[in-house]
């Protein structure tokens, strides 16, 4: 939109809502309070009313909504098939095409136009990406019931466990990038196996190759089981974002938009 147009649309607004949106000066505009709630009202209706859009094209014939989306290993595994079931509840006629890579490759094909939408577990993702956080996950530091860090009562230290040869993801990992992050201000030493899947990482653990971290959501099985044992390090815990990212406009519409909005959804 033109600026004259865009500014003749925001007084015409201003008046019918009988309040100001912009606060104006010879060095510009900012939007007064009361605007800037009207932005956050107006996308949330934009969205729903696309989301309707999808929902009664959808209704109205046998069309299939169509997406590619990439996972990264940990969601992969533990929330994208609940998502996905959510999704087809809302959309019964979407298909769904789902690459399970790591988080590198993830932000790689979402670059290239390959997938439409991405998931990633690793903190950085490229500013020619738009992202939005969807999840919080933790990482855990967990050994095999009779490894020697199991029965202490003290506290891991970071030198301590940069210094621990550690079974890791492979490079392009996100839960390998988050490690890494933690560890960035100290000397690491060579990994003891280096493995491409959680499910790998924990076998290796559990069969005494020694202690990993690893996504919470990854070991939620195998902590009540007692296969694994926590073990509680110093520090307030290695946190990560769970991240949604797309390439192209900022605004995401369709049936991206409506996995997006499932994924956010407080369980």
């Amino acid at each position: 939109m033109a600026q004259p147009n865009a500014s003749r649309a925001i007084a015409e607004l201003e008046t019918g809502m009988k309040t100001a949106l912009l606060e104006r000066s010879p060095r510009g505009s900012e939007p007064t309070a009361l605007g800037l709630l009207l932005a956050v009202q107006a996308r949330e209706l934009l969205d729903a009313g696309q989301r309707f859009n999808d929902w009664s094209r959808s209704s109205r014939s046998n069309e299939t909504l169509e997406l590619r989306v990439g996972a990264s290993m940990t969601i992969a595994e533990t929330l994208l098939p609940v998502w996905l079931t959510e999704l087809k509840r809302r959309l019964p006629p979407v298909r769904i095409e789902v690459q399970v890579l790591n988080s590198a490759q993830v932000l790689q094909e979402v670059q290239r136009g390959i997938l439409q939408l991405g998931f990633v577990e690793t903190p950085n993702v490229p500013v020619q990406l738009n992202a939005l956080v969807v999840q919080e996950d933790e990482l855990l530091v967990v050994v095999a019931p009779n490894h020697e860090w199991a029965n202490r009562t003290s506290r891991i230290g970071l030198q301590e466990l940069a210094e621990t040869p550690l079974v890791v993801r492979e490079p392009g990992s996100g839960t390998r990038e988050a490690l890494q992050e933690v560890l960035a201000g100290f000397v690491t030493v060579e990994p003891m196996q280096v493995l491409a899947s959680n499910a790998a990482v924990r076998v290796a653990v559990a069969s005494g190759a020694g202690p990993a971290a690893l996504s919470e959501l990854a070991l939620r099985s195998q902590l009540e089981s007692g296969d694994l044992l926590r073990v509680p390090f110093e520090g307030q815990g290695i946190s990560r974002p769970l991240t949604a990212v797309w390439s192209g406009p900022r605004r995401l519409t369709g049936v991206a938009a409506e996995l997006v909005a499932v994924a956010a959804a407080k369980p």
